[in-house]
């Protein structure tokens, strides 16, 4: 049995559960690589990682490459003399960086691979209205999400489920997943299992502001599964118009109830508490949003300071 060393490679918060889980069971994490520091905000303040403050709040010691094939980089990560790379929500490694281990590099993905290869696995099979999911630890090659398989642990996805809540779920799930795979590999009992090539697997495309937008010719479910799988980032959106006045709006929580009616597709509702916008097959109630330059607020908070004519409708 070879004792590991390891590098750990990750950034935001869903990589740091697994970094902690790591840390506590007494692995030897002889260096933490995480993205370099960036302006963020409005105020374009210079922020650091989620993985950085915690590296340096537990004194691992830490590399933040701009270049991963740099020679200055490459030496440094060589001198750290790893066996084991493990890597979770970090970027694409060129073969030089996950062939350098002996014992290899793994991924632990948020999804039962091969399904939602990709950036954002999490919104994903929320918004493709999933009923399961789970995490994937594997051995990275030269392609995305694609090396051999080591573990993987399913979950049912709740009904009313949103992105934030199954990123605190999947982040545990993937931290015992992570330690029963640095279990199997530190014992030599690892087992992989070659991913199929199957040309109708779903993608976990990047998210961007074209495909958060909501359709409301889409049906009521189609949109508050879109809904919920963008909560609460980075949001999904819609203009509102009223007369002359138009607003980009996000939306963070919806209920959905499908109904015969004779409203527009689109038009929006109210009562002194309520926000409901008609979908093709029912009535969608908005239960949280946020409105340009203020805050997020519940749906009855917003009706205490405005109000919408019969003509308002969501674009």
């Amino acid at each position: 049995m070879e004792k590991l060393r390891i590098v750990f490679m990750g950034t935001p918060d869903f990589a740091v559960g697994i970094l902690d889980t790591i840390y506590k069971n007494n692995y030897d994490i002889v260096g933490v690589i995480t993205a370099p520091d960036k302006p963020a905000g409005r105020g374009q303040k210079v922020s650091m990682s989620a993985v950085k403050e915690y590296a340096l709040e537990k004194n691992l010691r830490l590399l933040q490459p701009t270049n991963l094939k740099s020679e200055e980089f490459l030496a440094e990560l060589k001198s750290l003399d790893a066996n084991l790379q493990v890597v979770v929500a970090f970027r694409m490694l060129p073969e030089v960086v996950w062939k350098m281990p002996k014992l290899g590099t793994f991924n632990l993905h948020a999804s039962l691979l091969p399904e939602y290869r990709g950036a954002a696995p999490i919104n994903w099979a929320i918004i493709n209205g999933e009923t399961k999911t789970g995490v994937t630890s594997f051995f990275i090659d030269d392609k995305i999400d694609t090396g051999a398989m080591i573990l993987s642990k399913e979950t049912e996805i709740g009904t009313n489920e949103t992105a934030g809540e199954l990123h605190d779920r999947l982040m545990h799930l993937g931290s015992e997943t992570v330690l029963e795979t640095l279990q199997l590999i530190e014992s030599e009992k690892a087992i992989t299992t070659l991913q199929e090539n199957n040309p109708d697997v779903k993608t976990a495309y990047k998210l961007n502001k074209e495909n958060c937008k909501i359709d409301w010719l889409q049906s009521g479910k189609t949109i508050f599964n879109l809904i919920r799988g963008l909560s609460p980032y980075p949001a999904a959106w819609t203009f509102i118009k009223d007369g002359e006045q138009e607003w980009n709006v996000k939306v963070y929580l919806a209920s959905f109830e499908e109904k015969v009616h004779s409203e527009t597709i689109g038009k929006i509702t109210t009562t002194k508490k309520e926000i409901f916008i008609a979908t093709k097959d029912g009535l969608l109630k908005i239960e949280s949003l946020q409105f340009p330059g203020k805050k997020r607020m519940l749906a009855h908070e917003l009706l205490n300071g405005i109000s919408f004519s019969e003509n308002a409708i969501a674009l």
